[in-house]
């Protein structure tokens, strides 16, 4: 315990010497983070790998042509953190080369449609603070702002709670609150919107109380605040399960928009009880023989049921950098730990060309739709799984970035 509190202390010291070497040493990395079979840090193989499986960057996400979703922002947002902790200007030029294709010069975005009024769409919008930041090319900022007024008129609840999309009335989904809050917390407090913040911590609160099921201490994948859809629940409006995935994202969310939230905001504290809730359910759920996480959470165990890898991903980046920024007890260090290295033996694979992929990863589920999806435990079980999914590969990179500062953290206090 004296360790791990002593790891989680020297991370602030260790935030202040990395970006103070990073002034004059980002290059390509051979640090001392290493694995078996290279000098270079997982998050770095893995950015590597997928630019070699896609050479342009608008291809990420098995894409055959150009879009403007979260995806892409996942994972370009994942590689320009690599890039701003170990250099190498492809990275920069992979991600630049996205925004310039699919940003105009007027700040309209290819393939983004306003009205259409999905959180979906409004993720891909954070990587861009980095790009306008680098380039000060004005068309960036105009698409930040256009992305930002969404939230003007976006349909909401009573209580204040975004749709998830336009075509999802009243509907709030635990992957929403991720794809537009974060972008909402920064684009505040980079253009000093005090008045916003209070908005931004509703809409974690307010998922909170819809989705929580206390038969089974979790937060269900959504709810239909009218309770008028088929899959809702007629009493609580809530859907069927715990997706594991859908719990990730809200995790995520937490950690990447509390640090622009200032601590004196009324709710802060809110949110941090919040996650510390959902930091006990992932360390409740996690597999003891792996140390990884199912598909689904409510039935871990049960028949047809399979540790999936995006989720995983998703609570161990959850974990290590709320240990990081204070927000959870020291403590879940080992819980996040356990994780990473169940992900390294059962979910990363490496090919005759070096090559590393992340394996078993749903690829896509959801609620109701033209295709109508009940939710129910045969739904999610029986959704296509794939390699390499954006999903789990921006997720590994973030949670790897992680565990290379904690390795860095080691030595200091050696």
């Amino acid at each position: 315990m004296r360790n791990k509190l002593i790891y989680t202390l020297a991370f602030a010291g260790l935030a202040f010497i990395t970006t103070a070497c990073s002034q004059n040493s980002k290059q390509e990395v051979k640090v001392n983070v290493q694995n078996e079979t290279t000098e270079k840090p997982w998050s770095v193989r893995m950015v590597e790998s997928e630019m070699q499986r896609w050479p342009e960057s608008w291809q990420l996400d098995f894409q055959p042509k150009l879009k403007w979703d979260y995806c892409h922002g996942l994972e370009l947002q994942a590689m320009l953190d690599v890039y701003d902790k170990y250099g190498d200007e492809k990275i920069y030029e992979y991600a630049l080369a996205y925004a310039d294709t699919m940003v105009n010069a007027d700040g309209t975005i290819k393939m983004y449609k306003r009205e259409e009024f999905s959180l979906d769409r409004v993720n891909s919008g954070k990587f861009l603070f980095r790009i306008y930041e680098q380039t000060k090319d004005d068309k960036y900022k105009k698409a930040l702002a256009l992305m930002r007024s969404q939230f003007e008129d976006h349909p909401r609840n009573a209580d204040g709670g975004f749709w998830h999309k336009k075509i999802y009335p009243n509907q709030v989904w635990l992957d929403g609150i991720y794809m537009g809050a974060p972008f909402y917390a920064e684009y505040a407090f980079r253009n000093n919107e005090v008045g916003a913040y209070q908005d931004i911590i509703n809409q974690f609160l307010m998922a909170a109380r819809h989705t929580y099921d206390p038969k089974t201490d979790l937060y269900k994948h959504a709810c239909d605040v009218s309770k008028k859809e088929k899959w809702a629940d007629p009493v609580t409006g809530q859907s069927q399960h715990s997706w594991g995935r859908a719990l990730g994202w809200y995790a995520m969310a937490f950690v990447d928009a509390l640090e622009f939230i200032p601590k004196h905001e009324a709710g802060r504290d809110s949110m941090l009880i919040t996650l510390n809730k959902v930091a006990e359910q992932i360390k409740r759920l996690q597999d003891e023989k792996t140390g990884l996480w199912y598909q689904v959470l409510d039935r871990s165990g049960d028949e047809g049921n399979y540790l999936e890898s995006s989720c995983s991903v998703m609570f161990v980046y959850t974990l290590f950098k709320a240990v990081r920024k204070g927000y959870i007890e020291p403590s879940y260090l080992a819980v996040a730990e356990k994780g990473y290295k169940g992900i390294l033996e059962h979910f990363i694979t490496t090919d005759d060309k070096g090559l590393i992929s992340i394996t078993k990863a749903c690829a896509v589920a959801g609620l109701g739709g033209k295709n109508y999806r009940m939710g129910d435990y045969d739904y999610y079980i029986n959704e296509q799984i794939r390699d390499n999914d954006p999903k789990a590969v921006g997720p590994f990179i973030m949670a790897s970035l992680e565990w290379e500062r904690l390795q860095e953290v080691r030595e200091i206090v050696k």
